[in-house]
């Protein structure tokens, strides 16, 4: 057989034979060697596959709903620590009876769940609005909008330990590493922003037990996982300009071309594709972000309505404000944090539960109260899910500090019957929905389990939730699982 190189003269429509020898390689320097053509044809592949990922993304920045929504985009009040229900919006008279008196059954084991005393509520309770929905003491501004307020006392969840239950009630696993509800809304959707990022979590000084995979885009692409805003002047770090726009720009077009090269040569087509549209993101929020954060429009009738000249509230009612400029600028999915207070550890009051339970309601009733009236007073409402709870509620029984301080008694974790509460987007308005037993322990009426709430929030945002889906590791994963019913008795 002849050592002669292929030159493509003998035989058309034949593939060019690579030769081995580097003598060959001299004497034919247009000739490839077998490394050099596997990476040109990978990178052949790979420019295949970035026009046809770039020209999806040009077409799916705003993604079709499986069917028409009624909401837009929803902004998580998450009550990090687990609210007591029987102490917020689900009042039971027999605790108050029976204070003190042992639970008449085998309580189940949560926690700690080191009493089995009853401990009824330190807080008094009275009827608000034409449909007479009972609000604890603690929520005066809050019960002043229960006829915009869908009331859910029959929530029941998974798990009884923080981490696990906060990973729950985020992304409908108890485990690390799925994506978050936020993640998954921006994922089926698509962002309806140009300047901000689609998932916007706001930390007022305490991010959740499990840290910040709350709020991840797990198996999902990174681009969909939760932007933090931290407290502060600049709550994005490395987010200020270096220099003026213009050097910007042309930063970002140098770093587009060498970039590019990468992809040429590497065929890295997933990573850089990323890379740049991070890149791109930045620089527009770099001048977006400032001007979310400038109040100086706002009338002061509006910042009173937040409370944000107040001490106790400015913190929320900031937060509150801000989510409701980050609706107006289309971002999907808007959470906000728990305020810090010194000496609480968020909601999770296993004792001092009077005192912290008190604190935490005045530093966030009015701001939500405000934030559910400008809501309404601009249009937004309708097609805003506001969404109010924790990740469980709270025993009946009390937990009593050692020496038997009652002054320091709380409660323990409870996810067999608590109440989380929804305004706005497609919920059926002025209604309380299911009912826990006379102790407050279990839901007993109407359950509505986490899968059955992300299910119905999904259907008001007009996607099918066993539609939307995600192949890894082998299976169609999605938020839901393989549960959840569409709660049609709470839709408007």
């Amino acid at each position: 057989m002849s050592s002669k190189p292929f030159d493509g003269s003998q035989t058309t429509g034949m593939a060019r034979r690579v030769p081995e020898s580097l003598t060959h390689r001299a004497a034919n320097p247009c000739l490839l060697t077998r490394r050099e053509m596997l990476c040109r044809a990978a990178n052949g592949f790979g420019g295949l596959a970035l026009v046809d990922m770039m020209a999806r993304e040009a077409s799916a920045a705003v993604k079709a709903p499986h069917y028409p929504a009624k909401a837009k985009s929803v902004i998580f009040l998450f009550m990090d620590g687990g609210p007591a229900q029987m102490d917020t919006f689900d009042p039971k008279p027999r605790l108050t009876r029976d204070n003190g008196q042992k639970l008449p059954f085998q309580p189940p084991t949560t926690v700690f769940n080191i009493s089995d005393k009853i401990y009824g509520s330190p807080f008094s309770f009275k009827q608000y609005g034409q449909s007479g929905a009972w609000v604890s003491e603690l929520f005066p501004n809050v019960g002043g909008c229960v006829d915009d307020m869908c009331i859910v006392r029959s929530m029941v969840a998974d798990h009884s330990e923080h981490t696990a239950a906060n990973y729950f009630v985020h992304s409908g696993s108890g485990f690390q590493g799925r994506p978050s509800m936020g993640a998954w809304l921006n994922y089926g959707l698509g962002s309806a922003s140009e300047n901000l990022p689609g998932f916007i979590v706001l930390d007022n000084g305490l991010i959740p037990p499990g840290g910040l995979d709350c709020f991840g885009s797990g198996f999902l692409p990174a681009s969909y996982q939760g932007t933090v805003f931290r407290r502060g002047e600049h709550p994005i770090a490395d987010l200020e300009p270096r220099g003026t726009a213009q050097q910007q720009r042309a930063k970002l077009n140098l770093l587009g071309k060498l970039n590019q090269g990468v992809l040429e040569r590497f065929g890295q087509v997933s990573e850089i594709e990323g890379t740049i549209s991070n890149y791109e993101l930045a620089f527009k929020m770099q001048s977006e972000v400032p001007g979310l954060l400038d109040f100086a429009n706002e009338s002061d009738a509006t910042k009173e309505l937040y409370g944000i000249d107040e001490e106790m509230t400015s913190e929320f009612g900031r937060s509150c404000l801000i989510a409701r400029r980050l609706v107006e600028r289309g971002v999907r999915f808007i959470e906000l944090l728990t305020p810090q207070r010194k000496g609480l550890d968020r909601w999770d009051q296993h004792s001092g539960l009077t005192e912290g339970h008190r604190i935490n309601a005045k530093s966030t009733d009015k701001p939500i109260a405000g934030l559910l009236k400008d809501l309404k007073a601009r249009g937004l409402l309708k097609d805003t899910i506001v969404l109010w709870g924790g990740e469980f509620g709270r025993t009946p029984c009390a937990q009593i500090s050692e020496g038997g301080d009652t002054s320091k008694t709380g409660r323990d974790h409870n996810p067999f019957g608590f109440t989380m509460w929804a305004a706005g987007g497609g919920f059926k308005p002025g209604i309380q929905y299911g009912a826990t037993d006379e102790f407050g322990y279990y839901a007993v009426e109407n359950k509505v389990h986490m899968h059955d709430l992300h299910a119905t929030m999904l259907h008001l945002l007009g996607i099918d939730h066993l539609r939307l889906t995600y192949r890894y590791s082998g299976r169609d994963m999605r938020l839901t699982d393989v549960y959840g019913n569409i709660v049609k008795e709470i839709l408007a």
